[in-house]
Formats: structure tokens, C-alpha cells, sequence
């Protein structure tokens, strides 16, 4: 658990610097905009990029704290036995999302838009960069369940 509890605190101090780095962007856009009369080109391509790497790895870390949204109305009324089952169908789901979607989709997502060159318009960065977040937080993710998995099991 000691493994578990540095990867959240460097993915915690990781979304702290987005979104301080988000902030400072976006108040340079305003003050740019309205101060300086003279708006910033590369502030609302900056902002949606930082935006997209705080909401996804904001939900690896959820994942990984259990806090992600969950309707309680129908666990709250089921036996321990089916309500362990239930969570293990949950995590398996989540698991296989992880793996399919956010890891194999992502990796290729992000190899696709290297090998084509896409470059975002303002900042001019490969969008695979921008992009490599979802292969990222899958791989966070799938972290997370499988060592809720092995909690779950020995419980």
C-alpha cells in the first residue's frame, strides 16, 4: 500500500501544478485581454488542453480513491453477499474500460495523430502530446482496480 499511497501523492501534486498552471493561464488571458487590450493567441488552446489533462487524470485519481459517482440507492438495500458481488462486477467493468478503451484506445489514438503529424493550431505541439493523457490514466486505472481486486479478494 506504501506503492499505492506515492503514486497518489505524485498524481495529487500533478493536478495541483495543472491546475495552478490553468489559473495563471487564464488570468493572463483576462488581464491580456481586457488590461492590455491585446488578448494572448495561445491562452484558450492552453486552457482546453490543461482542461482535458485535469478532468482525465482528475478521474484516474477518483478511481483510485473510490470517490468516483455511484448510485447507493439499490447497494444500500442488498445483502453483504451480493453487494461484494456487485462490487466486483463494478471494478471488473471499470477494468475493462481502463484496458480497452483509455489504454489500447488511447495508445492508438496518440500513435495515430504522431504518425499523421497533427500539430495544435496556436501552440503549435504534436496533439499526441495532449492526447497521451488517456493512455496515462488508464494505465493509472488499471492500477487501481487491479489492487482493489486483490483487496477484494482477500476480504
Amino acid at each position: 500500500m506504501k506503492f499505492r499511497a506515492q503514486i497518489d501523492s505524485i498524481l495529487e501534486k500533478t493536478l495541483v501544478i495543472i491546475m495552478s498552471l490553468m489559473v495563471i493561464n487564464v488570468l493572463w488571458q483576462v488581464f491580456s485581454r481586457y488590461i492590455l487590450a491585446n488578448p494572448s493567441s495561445f491562452t484558450d488552446e492552453l486552457a482546453r488542453y490543461l482542461m482535458i489533462w485535469v478532468g482525465v487524470l482528475g478521474a484516474a485519481y477518483v478511481a483510485g480513491k473510490g470517490n468516483h459517482v455511484a448510485i447507493t440507492y439499490f447497494s444500500e438495500k442488498m445483502s453483504t453477499a451480493n453487494l461484494k458481488k456487485t462490487q466486483l462486477f463494478i471494478n471488473l467493468t471499470i477494468l475493462s474500460f481502463a484496458v480497452l478503451g483509455m489504454f489500447i484506445g488511447g495508445v492508438r489514438l496518440v500513435y495515430i495523430t504522431m504518425v499523421l503529424e497533427q500539430l495544435s493550431p496556436s501552440l503549435k505541439i504534436p496533439l499526441g502530446v495532449v492526447y497521451s493523457v488517456i493512455p496515462i490514466s488508464g494505465i493509472l486505472i488499471i492500477f487501481y482496480k487491479i489492487l482493489d481486486l486483490k483487496k477484494q479478494a482477500h476480504d
